[in-house]
């Protein structure tokens, strides 16, 4: 599982891949639940979830319960592009609940540690490519 940690001071998001068996610790957790930073190799850290995607792309929706996919009629907010007023389309979506088909789990720092995140173990890299 792919964990994304928004450092919300520093205006960035760092990436880090999350071992199966650590990963585990994560299911049952819900949209807008704050966790210990330990759980993810970021000792003395608190994130709160804010959303994700399971393994083909279908986000999370906080007010979907569950870990099951479902079709919604959406207006706005994660997993709909709206184009012109009042466009209303179905889309499948996720619940708010982290299982094993959760893929990527977004999350926020709440509260920081003594390190600075840059510090704290390997992060995958992202480079931008000149156009």
């Amino acid at each position: 599982m792919k964990l994304v940690v928004n450092d919300v001071k520093a205006v960035k998001s760092l990436q880090k891949e999350v071992a199966d068996d650590k990963a585990a610790a994560f299911y049952g957790k819900k949209i807008g639940e704050e966790f210990d930073g330990g759980m993810a190799g970021l000792p003395g850290y608190k994130l709160k979830i804010t959303g994700g995607s399971d393994r083909d792309g279908f986000p999370m929706r906080p007010e979907v319960s569950g870990q099951g996919r479902k079709k919604l009629l959406l207006s706005g907010g994660p997993g709909i592009h709206v184009t012109r007023k009042g466009l209303r389309l179905v889309k499948a979506v996720v619940g708010n609940t982290v299982s094993a088909r959760t893929a990527q789990l977004n999350s926020k720092v709440v509260e920081y540690g003594g390190k600075p995140l840059d510090e704290l173990g390997p992060w995958l890299a992202k480079e931008k490519k000149k156009a």
